[in-house]
């Protein structure tokens, strides 16, 4: 059921949103065709809720969405905007209200969608889209409130059950915990409450989302008085404990079996449900300097638990984070510590992350050539890129995966440039069965059909490709007919229901996952007002 902002009371010392029984439950709202629908050939419905049933409310998105749908000539594209931007405003702010001990510290339980849970990383991406709207605000019914709930409400979260993805309502909501079906048979080392948490599968991104969220609100507020209060700074000791007892290998020197400081199996058909080895997920070596993941931001099972996107996007907000510090003071150790493992990561990455594999002759952009870096093996002319996964021994995972962080996402955290030579080499191999249409070589999880040709993963599976690697691909491109490309696919992969879907038969428009992704929504939200900032012209132009 949507809420509806009517009412706000005072229970257990915190605000709470009072429900709405007459709003409709987005899950269904969202698959209907609600009128009116857009003047182009996809006669895309019009998916925003009543506004009496909106979550949230910004005067700052409500004004960008009037101007910029203006400027965009194509009506399907323009209603594709409006509907996607506010998704997370609209509805998923579940819950918006104030700790039961302290009513000055603000929280902020934002679902993921069609799921009544707040992942980690979902909720830090989720506020992202709204990163250029964000400013200095003391008061509670602003954007820079919803950040530092979200902050705070993380950080209880890692304080309490670090090795966990996502989390239920915290009790101050009033709001009752969903139930998990899928989780009834976890056996999970640490263990955990599930009346407070949701899953717990052990993923380094969620780590790093916390130091993404933080850094972000620190970057546009300069609010440095925010991080010294309540439990942010004990919570990013959490995190970095956590992660650094992460980088735990299988064995010790002499070969016996080290203690995991995490283990997990599931009852499941799925095998990326669960780890492999009763729980320890496959071997890692020493001294890698990288930090183990057992599972991928899909939810997925690493292969390999040397996940190098994790790596990146997780070193590239140690620095940032590292800043905060400097300017509340109190806390060199943390610094010094955070500043090693900074080190340690980065040169894992480049000496284990980057691998050999069979060169791509065409390239998928319009970049310069980067060939240059292949060399000759016998008959097989090879060239170097950064892998998926590595185990530390020398075997490496191949591929790309459409959540982020991914490698094609690289440049959105600002681990490399995306004109940087290796990435690119990279990309085109993620990208290369787009030109080839199959074949030995490039990325065995993108998928191609007349639909949607685009990375997708084993989360959906094959066939199944996912809309949100077609919008990287657009903010990590600078090739306008690429781009172009791209959202042509994309107006054509919602269904004919204006959002973005998890993932979409490549062959059948009729078939997708999940109607109600906030993050999908709003990441394509902010790749327009990208766009509207580095290729004006785009916007212009008719995609019927």
């Amino acid at each position: 059921m949507a809420l509806n902002i009517v009412i706000l009371a005072v229970a257990f010392g915190s605000l709470v949103l009072a429900q709405n029984t007459s709003c409709p439950d987005y899950t269904n709202y969202s698959q209907q065709l609600n009128p009116p629908l857009s003047a182009g050939n996809h006669a895309l419905p019009y998916q925003r809720p009543p506004p009496s049933c909106r979550t949230f409310n910004l005067t700052s998105v409500e004004s960008a969405l009037l101007n910029l749908s203006s400027q965009i000539t194509d009506p399907d594209l323009s209603r594709l905007f409006v509907n996607t931007l506010p998704n997370t405003l609209d509805t998923a702010i579940k819950w918006h209200g104030v700790a039961g001990n302290d009513s000055t510290q603000e929280l902020t339980f934002l679902i993921t969608g069609d799921i009544d849970a707040m992942w980690l990383r979902d909720s830090a991406n989720q506020l992202l889209s709204y990163i250029s709207f964000l400013t200095p605000d003391p008061s509670f019914s602003s954007l820079a409130s919803l950040y530092r709930g979200v902050i705070n409400l993380q950080a209880r979260y890692l304080l309490t059950s670090p090795y966990c993805n996502s989390f239920q309502p915290p009790w101050e909501s009033g709001l009752p915990p969903s139930n998990n079906s899928a989780a009834i048979s976890d056996s999970v080392r640490p263990s955990y409450d599930p009346k407070y948490v949701f899953e717990c599968k052990y993923e380094l991104d969620s780590l790093a989302s916390f130091l993404q969220i933080s850094s972000a609100y620190f970057s546009k507020t300069g609010d440095a008085a925010f991080f010294t209060r309540y439990q942010w700074v004990h919570a990013l000791r959490s995190v970095i404990h956590t992660a650094k007892s992460m980088m735990t290998p299988t064995y010790d020197a002499k070969g016996r079996v080290l203690d995991s400081p995490y283990t997990f199996t599931r009852q499941t058909t799925r095998a990326t449900e669960t780890l492999a080895n009763d729980g320890l997920g496959s071997p890692v070596a020493r001294d890698t300097g990288l930090i183990r993941s057992a599972y991928r931001p899909s939810d997925d099972s690493c292969s390999m638990q040397l996940f190098i996107p994790g790596n990146m996007m997780f070193v590239s907000y140690l620095g940032p984070v590292v800043k905060i510090l400097e300017e509340i003071t109190g806390h060199d150790d943390l610094v010094q510590e955070m500043e090693e493992l900074e080190r340690s990561i980065k040169k894992g990455i480049e000496k284990w992350g980057v691998v050999s594999a069979p060169k791509i002759v065409a390239s998928t952009t319009n970049a310069s050539d980067v060939n240059s870096m292949a060399v000759q093996v016998g008959e097989l002319e090879t060239e170097t890129i950064y892998a998926y996964e590595v185990d530390g021994y020398g075997s490496s995972m191949i591929m790309d995966d459409a959540n982020i962080p991914s490698l094609l996402s690289a440049p959105l955290f600002g681990y490399l440039p995306r004109d940087n030579p290796l990435y690119l080499r990279t990309r085109k191999h993620i990208l290369a069965n787009s030109k080839h249409g199959g074949g030995n070589s490039g990325n065995p999880y993108f998928m191609n059909g007349p639909l949607l040709s685009a990375v997708g993963g084993p989360h959906a599976g094959p066939g199944m490709a996912w809309p949100m690697a077609s919008i990287v691909r657009i903010l990590t491109s600078d090739d306008d007919e690429e781009i172009m490309g791209e959202l042509r696919q994309i107006l054509a992969s919602t269904g004919g229901l204006g959002l973005i879907h998890e993932s979409v038969n490549s062959w059948d428009g009729t078939k997708w996952t999940r109607p109600w992704f906030s993050w999908a929504n709003g990441l394509f939200g902010q790749m327009i007002l990208d766009l509207a900032e580095r290729k004006p012209h785009i916007l212009r132009e008719s995609f019927q």
